[in-house]
């Protein structure tokens, strides 16, 4: 009986051991199969998710990445439009269509002279290179002048912004393609210096065929090479875009411009004076108004030593009674004065270092005290990586010199003609032409008694009323182009009118 009892209670044991067992597996398959449930109403609800952002990407988007909570609340809405308007907007860059043409083959160009002169070359080239439909390489810069500047073009000016500008013009290479350039390097490529002031069609009948030709054609001086006057509309307005809107100087040399700027605009309107009177300038000139023995001695064996500046005997007092001398530091202050200039007005110099130094400088500095320098305005640090580079220096000054109140330059070398011209193109902005023939007879009188102080000043006042950088027609002289006005000095074809805007398409 005993052992009857012992089995039933061992097959019931063994049955509830059984059923929980059962229980136990159903449990836990139910529990797997409602996270599983879980899991794939999630998935579901986020690829949705995913799904409708997309489809609505440029307008949602940036917003659930960067500020969520906009998504949820009109409040947080404005509150993240609010911080979006104190960002400024960086606008996409937008590159010109390239110009699609038959390639005629390859220009290469060597420049000379100093930076202004160069600038103007720069732009005559890419113009004479659209109209022939070839491919410009990337200039290379004059480095064997009086400044023996070592600076590459890429060195002075923006080298990307100049290609991709213009692409829509013409298309330029940092240099040649490999197996051309090769021939170059072994010295089959034609070089020749084109003729000064030569019409556009000068290019197109004696540049094209030589460089279908030979696929290369290396111009090698290029400076006054095409003519001011009588060129196509889209050629001198060409001439125009690349002066004021492709040439833009590198980073380094525009902010500390600015730099420069700022600090000037610190202390109220600023005056530059394009003092040149430098030692290179004299020389050449052969002007030696008030140097003493010496000094004129060693500006006529500099000159001596330069076989390139081909004129060795000059009279510089004849020189200076025709006006072809820079006005000498005296001479300045005086007209300067005679123009009402404030004495208080701050003075930028632009230029390089005085000949005669500071006793050249002494009238200039007690009639206005305010005489400053880019080197006086900054510390040496900030103009290490200019120093023996001329023409890095005169990009500071031409950017400064764009931004003053008044310009007034001493003699019409190249930077006073590139610059009074670009600043024709910003407005009219001041600039004040001196007539130095006219000047130099007005101060020999003053200086010997013939005038009053009331007299010169007056006199100085009256021719210069018209000189002022406004509106004029540029001077023609068809058959001596030398005489006549600079383009660069009076781009008239591209300055404001009420018949067409700069640089608008023709």
């Amino acid at each position: 009986m005993c052992r009857l009892e012992k089995s039933e209670r061992k097959r019931e044991m063994g049955s509830g051991l059984v059923k929980g067992g059962v229980e136990k597996h159903s449990k836990s398959s139910s529990s797997r199969m409602k996270l599983w449930m879980i899991r794939a109403t999630t998935s579901v609800l986020l690829w949705t998710c995913i799904v409708q952002l997309t489809a609505i990407g440029e307008t949602w988007g940036p917003r659930v990445l960067t500020v969520w909570p906009p998504c949820f609340n009109r409040e947080s809405d404005t509150a993240s439009a609010v911080v979006q308007d104190k960002v400024p907007a960086v606008p996409a860059r937008v590159l010109p269509p390239k110009r699609v043409y038959k390639n005629n083959g390859y220009l290469m160009v060597s420049c000379n002279g100093g930076l202004n002169q160069m600038r103007a070359a720069i732009c005559d080239m890419v113009a004479i290179a659209r109209y022939l439909n070839v491919t410009l390489i990337v200039p290379e810069l004059d480095k064997t002048s009086f400044w023996a500047d070592p600076s590459e073009f890429q060195d002075i000016f923006d080298v990307d912004h100049f290609i991709t500008s213009l692409r829509d013009e013409v298309r330029i290479l940092k240099e040649l393609p490999p197996r051309l350039k090769k021939r170059v390097e072994m010295g089959r490529v034609l070089s020749m210096p084109p003729i000064s002031w030569s019409d556009i069609s000068y290019y197109h009948n004696q540049i094209l065929p030589l460089v279908q030709k030979y696929k290369v054609v290396h111009l090698n001086r290029t400076d006054a090479r095409l003519a001011n006057n009588g060129q196509p509309l889209e050629i001198q307005k060409l001439r125009c875009r690349v002066n004021f809107s492709a040439l833009r100087f590198t980073s380094q040399i525009e902010d500390l411009g600015k730099r420069v700027i700022k600090l000037l605009r610190q202390n109220g309107p600023f005056l530059v004076l394009h003092l040149r009177y430098e030692m290179d300038m004299l020389a050449f000139s052969g002007c030696t108004q008030g140097c003493n023995k010496e000094e004129v001695e060693e500006l006529t064996r500099m000159r001596y030593a330069y076989p390139w500046w081909k004129e060795k005997i000059i009279n510089s007092d004849l020189k200076r009674k025709d006006g072809l001398c820079p006005l000498t530091p005296e001479e300045t202050a005086l007209i300067l004065r005679a123009l009402d200039i404030d004495p208080n007005m701050q003075i930028y110099i632009a230029a390089g270092e005085i000949y005669g130094g500071e006793r050249r400088m002494a009238n200039l500095a007690k009639a206005y005290p305010k005489l400053v320098r880019k080197e006086t305005l900054l510390e040496p640090s900030d103009l290490r990586f200019f120093q023996n580079h001329s023409s890095q220096m005169a990009a500071l000054d031409y950017l400064v010199s764009l931004e003053s109140d008044i310009f007034v330059p001493t003699y019409d070398g190249n930077m006073a003609k590139v610059v009074e011209g670009h600043r024709r193109f910003l407005g009219y902005k001041k600039t004040i032409l001196l007539e130095r023939k006219l000047l130099v007879d007005l101060i020999d009188q003053y200086s010997n008694g013939s005038l009053t102080w009331d007299e010169f000043s007056a006199a100085v006042k009256e021719s210069h009323a018209d000189r002022m950088g406004g509106p004029t027609n540029r001077l023609v002289i068809p058959d001596k182009p030398k005489e006549e006005d600079y383009f660069y000095s009076n781009p008239e074809e591209c300055l404001q009118t009420s018949s067409f805007d700069p640089l608008s398409s023709t």
